[in-house]
């Protein structure tokens, strides 16, 4: 009974997302043609905008809607929120085996590409953002929905690791459509890669950026709309297969040791910080 009476003093936190996310429905996806390709500004895009303009912490004026005390209830409902996704992805995976076997090797390797990421990645916030353990959560991946929920699992969102993994699925929502975009259409123009090796590559694990990538590449080869939109699709599901076991298993403890080796006395202390102070 109490719980409910605690959601129900919540009520102005819960209106103020259902008009966002309808807001933010209601808007739909729109392109931007830019010369060299097009953007694609998606409905995850207005919430995050929204959310930022509405947040308390952010915006002072805010208050008057959505209160710190409100706004900070809602933290733990992120775990919540992505699980279903996490579901998704398992109910996807089965049913398009036989086309992720026909794509051949190159989807399957792929993944290893993500590793690569984070030799670039780690010593940017290391020692140019001076980034502490939120270096873990921040560069073991691209942080997308199924990374949130092991770090969430593992060390909580409330966390240092959870600060640096939910930064940049901020910074990914906000810039990296566009970053897609922009980057598609620029290469495909090159002439160095194909457009199927191209389409391949915009399956990162993220649905927006996919749809910004394969829809840049569309318009630089409307001809080969078909092939870019499958190779796109099939390389993005087998990411979201493979990319949280190659993430959970290979790229975060490669991360952790990195960061053990150049910080020794940043560890222990951060760690147990970490559990007690995470969303379960």
């Amino acid at each position: 009974m109490e719980s409910l009476k605690a959601v129900a003093r919540l009520w102005p936190l819960h209106l103020v997302v259902l008009i966002v996310s309808v807001g933010s429905q209601f808007i739909g996806v729109r392109a931007i043609p830019i010369g060299i390709g097009t953007i694609l500004l998606l409905p995850l895009l207005y919430s995050f905008v929204f959310g930022l303009v509405l947040n308390p912490t952010v915006i002072t004026a805010a208050r008057r809607l959505v209160s710190q005390k409100k706004a900070a209830a809602a933290a733990p409902l992120i775990v919540v929120a992505i699980m279903p996704f996490i579901a998704k992805f398992g109910t996807t995976i089965g049913p398009a085996i036989k086309e992720l076997i026909a794509a051949g090797p190159a989807l399957v390797l792929q993944e290893l590409g993500n590793l690569g990421t984070i030799l670039l990645a780690f010593p940017v916030a290391i020692w140019l953002l001076g980034l502490g353990r939120e270096s873990i959560g921040a560069v073991h991946s691209i942080a997308r929905e199924p990374n949130i929920a092991i770090i969430a699992d593992r060390y909580g969102l409330r966390s240092a690791e959870g600060a640096g993994v939910l930064g940049v699925y901020v910074t990914g929502t906000l810039f990296g459509t566009f970053v897609f975009a922009v980057m598609a259409s620029i290469l495909a123009t090159t002439g160095v890669f194909s457009i199927d090796a191209l389409a391949m590559a915009c399956g990162v694990g993220s649905g927006s950026m996919m749809a910004a990538c394969a829809g840049a590449l569309t318009q630089v080869a409307p001809a080969q709309t078909d092939s870019i939109t499958a190779l796109s699709a099939a390389s993005n599901l087998l990411t979201y297969a493979t990319g949280m076991y190659v993430s959970l298993f290979i790229a975060l403890p490669a991360v952790e040791w990195m960061y053990r080796r150049i910080r020794p006395d940043d560890n222990a202390g951060s760690t147990a910080g970490s559990k007690t102070g995470g969303v379960r």
